[in-house]
């Protein structure tokens, strides 16, 4: 699925999620999202209010919870234990960004930074939050419109400050938005809401060509006269479902890394953004037996997933090669089996559960992979494809 977001009143972390909430996404899965980080103290509760002339969801984080302040370590480890490996990753990203840009600003190293918004809650909610409603969703791209940025001064931990606040301008600078000046006095872009697009590899211009499916407004917490401060959401399908996207293929040779380093290195490819990443063994000179690492990337993910491939191998160099990916349709449905949610993953011709959740449910129960598998199959039934699903898959 592809989501546009229209920031005409700017956007923050709880804006964002808000809209995607009111796009769908269900609340209970986005709140047991946030609960496998560890995180206490904490309530996560939407509502539907008006702002202006518009109703929108608002997402209200509530908390109990003593601490001022995390280290941003801390909440990195926090973040890091999110489920699926998808949505942990989305919300290591956003958080790694904000305390790099936190530790450049002030001077300090990234271990020493401390992020103070109600002792980092709001940001493990916000971050785990939103990467949870994408990954349910279906969300595989997110596009957005120029961001409003509000005049004047903000008041925080570090003292008065100019807006947009340094970091929220360091980390629109790194993902290379277009912002454009609000008639909205005060911060209208937070550090959390720019961390986010940044760390979804958000594609800046107008609305993308889609077949729309549904709209979402996500409320902030300020009612502007004259001014629904909303963040719009529109989610849809691509224009034609058989069309190939431009994708990068990496590759490098090696024969000298273990297989436990390999596996490792997989698995940080996956958790960083990769769409896919897989080892082959082949033969290189002198008959030595080694493996080729093929890393398949969007175009922004590049840079990202060279350093990781190189720093974890020891290779010297990689190969880059343009390709096209044929995407088909996708999305992604829950049904329960004896009390155990399980995700359906569904494309045009049928669907497959999801494995972490039906293994997660067989040692719940004490069966054998294969049954829990056979019971999610039936409890979602049968599918066949939509009219809507016709293919063209010519190039």
């Amino acid at each position: 699925m592809i989501l546009w977001l229209n920031p005409f009143s700017g956007i923050s972390g709880d804006m964002f999620l808000g809209a995607l909430l009111d796009l769908g996404a269900p609340v209970d899965e986005v709140r047991e999202a946030v609960a496998a980080t560890g995180l206490t103290g904490w309530q996560l509760d939407v509502e539907q209010v008006s702002r202006g002339a518009l109703t929108a969801a608002r997402a209200r984080v509530r908390v109990t919870d003593t601490a001022t302040e995390r280290s941003a370590a801390a909440l990195l480890e926090m973040v890091g234990r999110a489920r699926p490996t998808p949505v942990a990753a989305l919300a290591t990203r956003a958080v790694r960004a904000i305390a790099d840009v936190e530790g450049r600003l002030h001077g300090v190293p990234v271990a020493d930074v401390h992020l103070h918004e109600i002792g980092g809650t709001d940001t493990v909610v916000d971050t785990v939050g939103v990467a949870a409603a994408l990954h349910l969703l279906g969300v595989r791209e997110v596009h957005c419109g120029p961001l409003a940025i509000g005049a004047g001064t903000i008041s925080g931990s570090h003292g008065v400050l100019p807006l947009p606040a340094p970091a929220t301008a360091a980390l629109l600078a790194a993902a290379e938005a277009p912002i454009e000046p609000s008639d909205a006095a005060g911060e209208t872009v937070t550090p959390t809401g720019a961390a986010l697009l940044l760390a979804a590899g958000a594609r800046f211009g107008p609305v993308p060509a889609m077949t729309l499916g549904g709209v979402g407004y996500g409320a902030g917490g300020r009612d502007v006269p004259g001014r629904p401060n909303v963040l719009q959401a529109l989610l849809g399908r691509g224009a034609e479902a058989g069309t190939a996207a431009p994708m990068v293929l990496l590759e490098t040779n090696v024969d000298d890394v273990t297989g436990e380093t390999l596996g490792h290195l997989l698995d940080g490819l996956l958790a960083a953004g990769a769409a896919d990443a897989w080892i082959t063994p082949i033969v290189m000179k002198k008959s030595r037996p080694a493996h080729t690492v093929h890393v398949l990337v969007a175009p922004d993910r590049v840079v990202e997933s060279e350093r990781l491939v190189l720093a974890e191998t020891g290779s010297l160099g990689m190969r880059r090669s343009p390709v096209d990916r044929l995407a088909l349709p996708r999305r992604t449905s829950t049904v329960e089996v004896d009390g155990h949610p399980i995700r359906m993953k569904w494309g045009p011709w049928g669907g497959k559960p999801e494995h972490d959740d039906v293994a997660a449910a067989a040692r719940a129960l004490g069966v054998p992979l294969r049954e829990m598998a056979e019971r999610a199959r039936r409890a979602a039934g049968s599918v066949t494809p939509s009219p809507d699903d016709d293919l063209d898959l010519r190039r």
